[in-house]
């Protein structure tokens, strides 16, 4: 498993990254995605559904569990946090072995429903404005994927 940092300045070179990624994606593609209150998920999400070619305002699932957005790929955000003390299975798997792509908020709440092959991001929360990203590659795929879009 390779691990890949970067940094971004800003919201927008968040944006920037996410839509990086997006644009690489394939049917399958399961991303986690962890990280504080603020520290930018809804923000990366936001980047990635641009890069899958989302129209629609990409939101925090939060009250909903998981929102489905259509691109070039279905995408499916999900938000697991309410999941924390729940023994039940929402059926994560057709997502995850679906069409489309699957970005998982607070994944660790359902680590034994996610797929071992799997792009882990966590996300940490420098200053107002800097993040780190710390990308965790779980199969030869992600870590070109990761090497590609980090240059």
């Amino acid at each position: 498993m390779a691990t890949f940092e970067i940094y971004t300045y800003s919201p927008e070179e968040t944006m920037d990254l996410a839509e990086r990624l997006g644009e690489k994606l394939l049917p399958g593609d399961v991303l986690t995605l962890e990280g504080d209150l603020g520290a930018g998920k809804t923000t990366f999400t936001k980047g990635l559904g641009r890069g899958l070619g989302v129209k629609r305002t990409i939101n925090s699932p939060t009250f909903t569990m998981i929102k489905e957005y259509q691109g070039r790929l279905p995408f499916y955000h999900m938000d697991v946090y309410r999941l924390e003390e729940s023994e039940e299975d929402l059926g994560f798997d057709e997502y995850f072995s679906g069409e489309g792509v699957t970005v998982v908020e607070w994944a660790h709440f359902i680590e034994e429903y996610l797929p071992t092959q799997r792009l882990d991001i966590v996300i940490n929360s420098i200053n107002e404005s800097k993040r780190l990203f710390k990308l965790e590659a779980s199969s030869s795929r992600y870590e070109e994927v990761c090497k590609e879009i980090i240059g």
